[in-house]
């Protein structure tokens, strides 16, 4: 999977290095752990997606995290994209709004030993009580760019989020030090939709 992504972009290699290191297959269900490592999204509960590799390379390569970074991420999903944010040192607050998922990615850090701050709740409202933050990632379509979430990112600090509906623009948006936003596009993905509100899903 690496030598792949490394051939399809000159990826930062610490990003590189973290996807080496986080076991992707324990992400996915277990019948569909032998296709982890082929760079093609797949499915998981709650009929979402864990992106594919190129992806989550993407994201992460474009998000510039540095070590200590206090960063917050929208979809936390199956907890893959989060689990290669931890490794590479950043401090993650994530926030799922399917129920079963948000349980299922804390059994599966607990199980690997990883730290983050995970939430229930509403993604689009971000995590104001807890900004700035030096880092957000948005792991799902949004329609356009949130502005609650504009306004919880440090000066200096730098956002990816995926932006439109059919098909979304790989957005970068960046507070500069004079407190304006730089925006930024990044090519076209395919995410699974952002919505709002929270979603409790079949009993647990």
């Amino acid at each position: 999977m690496i030598d792949e992504l490394r051939r399809l972009y000159p990826f930062d290699e610490r990003v590189l290095a973290a996807m080496a290191d986080v076991p992707r297959h324990l992400f996915v269900e277990p019948a569909l752990a032998p296709f982890a490592y082929s760079n093609k999204p797949l499915s998981i509960a709650a009929g979402q997606t864990i992106s594919q590799p190129y992806t989550v390379a993407m994201q992460t390569h474009l998000l510039q995290v540095r070590k200590w970074d206090k960063t917050l991420e929208i979809g936390t999903g199956c907890g893959y994209q989060a689990a290669v944010l931890v490794t590479m040192g950043a401090l993650v607050y994530t926030v799922e709004r399917q129920k079963e998922l948000y349980l299922q990615a804390q059994r599966t850090f607990l199980a690997l030993g990883l730290e983050a701050i995970f939430s229930y709740g509403d993604g689009y409202a971000g995590k104001p009580l807890l900004a700035p933050f030096d880092r957000i990632i948005v792991t799902c379509g949004a329609p356009e760019i949130p502005p609650a979430l504009t306004s919880q990112l440090a000066v200096g600090g730098r956002m990816v989020i995926p932006v439109g509906n059919d098909r979304q623009t790989m957005t970068v948006v960046e507070r500069r030090a004079d407190n304006t936003l730089r925006v930024t596009e990044h090519g076209s993905y395919r995410f699974v939709p952002m919505l709002e509100g929270k979603n409790t899903g079949a009993p647990l």
